[in-house]
């Protein structure tokens, strides 16, 4: 793992956080009151699902080698 790819993955991983908080909101807003700790839940997994996805290779990084 180099500078390149951990910040890759590491942008990767934002995105995909913040993408699962903004779904697991909505989602929540419909059905009634904001569950706080299921939303910083399954973001913190998305995270983490994302970060191993990385390893099996990220095209952004590969593409300059």
């Amino acid at each position: 793992m180099n500078k390149k790819w951990l910040k890759a993955a590491g942008i990767r991983a934002i995105k995909t956080v913040a993408q699962t908080a903004v779904a697991t909101i909505g989602t929540s807003v419909v059905i009634g009151d904001v569950n706080w700790v299921m939303v910083a839940s399954a973001s913190a997994l998305s995270g983490v699902l994302s970060i191993l996805t990385s390893i099996a290779g990220l095209p952004e990084v590969e593409k300059e080698v």
